[in-house]
């Protein structure tokens, strides 16, 4: 990680420095994400709030190139450089925990053939005659690409099975023209 920090209009001393540093290390610990941060110190000689004369500047970078920044002002640049490392700290957190809840779904393409044997359309299931024997239930909820009351008996249909409590279901079915768009 690339750091940088920097004062204006006072003098920056070696505590402060290695606080920033030691913050800027705490920030990185357990994860590797940040690229890129700068911690800029600002003396406000004529602020219109007497009482908060320090300012600190805290920005870091990510590799999505999103920039959290928080700019604290206190009476110290000690309680300064805290405030706007906790406000980064919280965005920061809050930037990992969305990503990480990032989850792509993909649903397996069908691969097995059959053609419908039985269904039930008031029940909202049926059955699938396997190519090679066997049947196979399925749901309503298992019906992709047609209505499931459109279903008919003989229809051709391709489908996703896995074993269920009474044998075999259907996970996915479809009718072929499904997969040729």
């Amino acid at each position: 990680m690339n750091l940088e920090v920097e004062s204006r209009n006072i003098d920056m001393t070696p505590r402060w420095k290695t606080e920033i540093e030691e913050r800027m290390a705490t920030l990185q610990r357990g994860h590797d994400d940040i690229i890129h941060g700068r911690v800029t110190l600002t003396k406000n000689r004529h602020h219109k709030k007497l009482d908060n004369v320090a300012e600190a500047l805290v920005l870091v970078t990510v590799p999505t190139r999103h920039t959290i920044t928080s700019r604290k002002e206190d009476k110290t640049f000690e309680e300064a450089i805290r405030a706007a490392f906790d406000a980064v700290a919280i965005e920061l957190r809050k930037y990992r925990e969305k990503r990480a809840d990032k989850v792509v779904r993909i649903e397996p393409l069908p691969q097995l053939r059959g053609v419908v044997s039985k269904v039930f359309p008031h029940l909202g299931y049926g059955f699938i005659l396997k190519d090679g024997g066997g049947e196979v239930y399925f749901h309503k909820n298992a019906v992709k690409g047609i209505p499931f009351n459109d279903m008919e008996d003989g229809q051709e249909v391709i489908f996703e099975s896995e074993p269920g409590e009474k044998g075999l279901h259907a996970t996915i079915v479809q009718p072929p023209h499904a997969l040729e768009v």
